[in-house]
């Protein structure tokens, strides 16, 4: 299976194990809660479209991997052309929610990661670019939303991340073993956590050696043990509690931030993608936020944008 229906993608939610503290407690039902819920409908809508034959040139792609159909938002930019898709697929989005779908922020992070991960491996003879393969060949298999976690909680922003009077404002790591490593810190306004099957950490400044705790890139499963998330409020959202339909601004569609802790979560090797590598870090920053300026940017895709791909860069 290479594309979700909109039903299945609703149904893999409502299998997940989500940590989520809304107005101080913890939601037990984040599916069909009546703030929550319209961003999830947000990101239903792109797998509703992908199933649509006028839209398929926009909302679907061919894997360069496996040649098979699958979202674009699973799809690793080969050509000048893939990136006008995928500003064309964000604006009949915007038109059919009018909000945040919630899934170009893994969509970026995704392509960023291939090439950074791919550079890392030619000259330091890592695997992290088959690892990162691996996991995007499962992506796009089982048509995964995923979360683009970078921006840290930065305490002091005068400080580097290991200067910090409290370690935890970066995420970083904490103990490693042969399988694995263990992280700790959080990751802020994090669009369309809760709405996510996989989160796509990556480290959200450039880094030194002594910073090499901080440089540090992995992906794990979304409601991952040890990831609580606290819900980002907005100023009018109680009124969705009203029932009503009148003054609650878009009650179908929405987008959400979390703040997203990491207590201690376990990751294994074959999900690791950055271990201290600090020389890397600026490189995945800045080509992250290159692809990711091109998402909002119209369709006046520059060639500082055009990075397509690992083989290519």
């Amino acid at each position: 299976m290479a594309l979700k229906t909109p039903e299945q993608y609703e149904d893999s939610l409502r299998k997940m194990n989500f940590k989520i503290y809304l107005m101080g407690e913890l939601v037990k039902n984040w599916v069909d809660n009546p703030i929550i819920r319209p961003s999830m409908n947000s990101v239903k809508k792109t797998y509703e479209l992908a199933q649509k034959p006028e839209h398929e040139d926009l909302m679907t792609a061919k894997s360069h991997l496996t040649g098979e159909k699958i979202n674009r938002f699973t799809h690793l930019h080969q050509s000048t052309e893939d990136l006008v898709k995928k500003v064309k697929m964000q604006r009949l989005l915007g038109q059919q929610t009018g909000s945040c779908f919630q899934r170009c922020v893994g969509m970026d992070a995704m392509n960023a990661v291939d090439s950074t991960t791919y550079e890392m491996d030619q000259k330091l003879g890592t695997k992290y670019h088959e690892r990162f393969i691996n996991f995007l060949k499962m992506v796009q298999k089982e048509d995964l939303t995923v979360d683009g976690a970078m921006t840290d909680v930065k305490g002091d922003r005068g400080l580097a991340p290991h200067q910090q009077a409290d370690p935890d404002m970066y995420v970083h790591v904490v103990e490693k073993n042969d399988k694995g490593i263990v992280v700790r810190g959080a990751k802020a306004h994090q669009t369309g956590a809760v709405n996510s099957h996989w989160v796509l950490v990556m480290p959200t400044i450039a880094m030194t050696k002594d910073d090499a705790d901080y440089a540090v890139s992995f992906v794990c499963p979304a409601d991952e043990k040890g990831i609580f998330y606290i819900y980002g409020r907005q100023s009018c959202d109680t009124r969705k509690l009203e029932g009503g339909t009148i003054d609650v601004g878009n009650h179908e569609f929405g987008g959400h931030e979390a703040l997203m802790v990491f207590d201690n979560v376990f990751i294994p090797w074959e999900n690791v993608l950055m271990c201290g590598e600090f020389e890397f870090s600026g490189m995945l920053v800045e080509r992250f936020a290159g692809y990711h300026r091109q998402s909002y940017g119209g369709c006046k895709v520059g060639v500082g944008d055009v990075l397509i791909g690992a083989q290519a860069a």
